[in-house]
């Protein structure tokens, strides 16, 4: 009997030290920020304090768990980040992590956060890579070979490299393309650094614009190349760097940087630290037809997703900067500075009483600061609002919206129709009719409006 041809293309056995590489920094990075959670008090003031939670379209039934329960699933979530960056109980570990991570992320949509959606992916996606292979505790005590097969980095790579492409293909708009909102995030801080006079200036804000349009359309086909991937790299992190130092924006940069390591050969980590290289005898069981059927057409869906779910706002009316439809799960990151104030009438037309409601009487600042600009969000505070005083016994209850929002310093100006009753809305998908289309230009003059104090 002759012995059967190696697996070749997607199941072609590689060195699973990048993969291992990458699983170690997720778990360090998720880690610190469960400890960060848990010093910052996170907990209570995103999760268990605020009296009202903005769902997500058709999970309304998340909730946060009852009495300390959440503080406790934080502490599991870093025990399993924990596990996770040992290789111990690898694949329960991520999926343990994936699925607490998942019930946080899903509890208040105004706590949405790009980076957030990208641990719930890669999470998700270490659930089902065979990451454990090399530099794990699963690896040493169930003796396996630190061979992984070539899907599963070519998955890994897609998935980064889409959200660097995504990144450049949402600033492909007008506002971005004349410098704005960095112009003006610029010469907020420009007091902050030492190059803060540059910083101010028009020259710097086009200069960051097109830089970081190019960076993100380019750097997904340069990390492929060979030639060019390493040089690409350093310049990714640097401008990961410069973002954490200008903007903060949590584990993000951190987070890309460790992902952005895939792109190297599979065997770098061994390179670096000059092990040995993986035997040549090693190999991996091929698996049989119908599963390599299975795995390539649910690789297939999986990517299908990814890429036809950002491109959802193309279906959508007017600009998604201003609308907000299909503008998460897009990759649309630190692209629109927008200010809003909202105030919401609720009246009774059978007893003829009303009240003015000021959102920031009941919710959280970062939870007004979010729904203020959102439609979605205001029709879904407007619903509660009515519910509640159905409660109260009023049977018949309209509510509307008084909605003043600035985009990337535009005059402020009406972002929904004030004479809707917005209590007889819908939510769902299709566009909303009652949001105003945005109808002054850059430059136009005016100031952008600021919340008072």
């Amino acid at each position: 009997m002759t012995e059967p041809a190696p697996a070749r293309g997607p199941f072609a056995p590689v060195d699973g030290a990048s993969l291992a590489a990458f699983r170690i920094s997720f778990g360090v990075i998720l880690l610190g920020e469960a400890v960060r959670f848990l010093l910052a008090d996170w907990v209570g003031e995103y999760w268990t304090g605020p009296a009202f939670h903005f769902t997500f379209l058709g999970f309304g039934w998340v909730k946060p768990l009852p009495g300390a329960g959440t503080t406790l699933e934080v502490c599991g979530l870093g025990l399993a980040a924990a596990l996770l960056a040992l290789g111990l109980w690898t694949r329960w570990s991520a999926l343990a992590f994936f699925l607490g991570f998942t019930h946080l992320f899903l509890i208040d949509k105004a706590r949405y956060l790009n980076h957030f959606y990208l641990v719930v992916l890669l999470a998700f996606l270490l659930v089902l890579l065979p990451s454990n292979r090399a530099f794990s505790l699963d690896a040493r005590r169930r003796s396996l070979a630190p061979l992984v097969p070539a899907w599963s980095l070519s998955l890994l790579r897609f998935q980064v490299g889409l959200v660097y492409f995504y990144a450049g293909v949402a600033k492909l708009n007008e506002d971005w393309l004349r410098g704005w909102p960095l112009r003006m995030w610029l010469e907020e801080r420009s007091d902050r650094h030492l190059l803060g006079g540059l910083l101010a200036t028009e020259g710097a804000a086009l200069l960051v614009s097109y830089g970081g349009l190019l960076l993100d359309l380019l750097a997904w086909p340069l990390l492929a190349w060979r030639r060019t991937r390493f040089h690409a790299f350093l310049v990714v992190a640097a401008f990961h760097l410069t973002n954490k130092t200008l903007f903060g924006i949590g584990i993000f940069p951190w987070l890309m940087i460790a992902a952005t390591t895939v792109f190297f050969p599979p065997d770098w980590p061994r390179r670096l630290l000059r092990l040995p290289p993986v035997s040549s005898e090693a190999a991996l069981p091929a698996p049989s037809a119908p599963r390599r059927r299975w795995i390539l057409g649910l690789a297939g869906l999986y990517a299908a997703v990814q890429v036809l779910v950002p491109l959802r706002h193309f279906l959508y009316p007017g600009s998604v900067h201003w609308t907000e439809e299909g503008h998460l799960f897009s990759w649309h990151m630190k692209l629109r500075s927008k200010r809003s104030e909202a105030f919401f009438l609720v009246s009774d037309p059978d007893s003829g009483d009303s009240w003015v409601v000021d959102p920031r009487a009941e919710l959280r600042e970062w939870q007004v600061e979010t729904m203020d600009g959102r439609p979605d969000m205001i029709l879904q505070y407007a619903h509660h609002l009515a519910e509640s005083k159905r409660a109260q016994g009023h049977r018949r209850v309209e509510v509307r919206a008084e909605v003043r929002s600035s985009l990337n310093g535009r005059p402020p100006q009406a972002l929904v129709d004030p004479t809707v009753d917005l209590a007889a809305q819908r939510r769902g998908l299709a566009p909303y009719r009652w949001v105003l289309p945005l109808v002054e230009g850059l430059g136009t003059g005016g100031s952008p409006l600021r919340r008072p104090r």
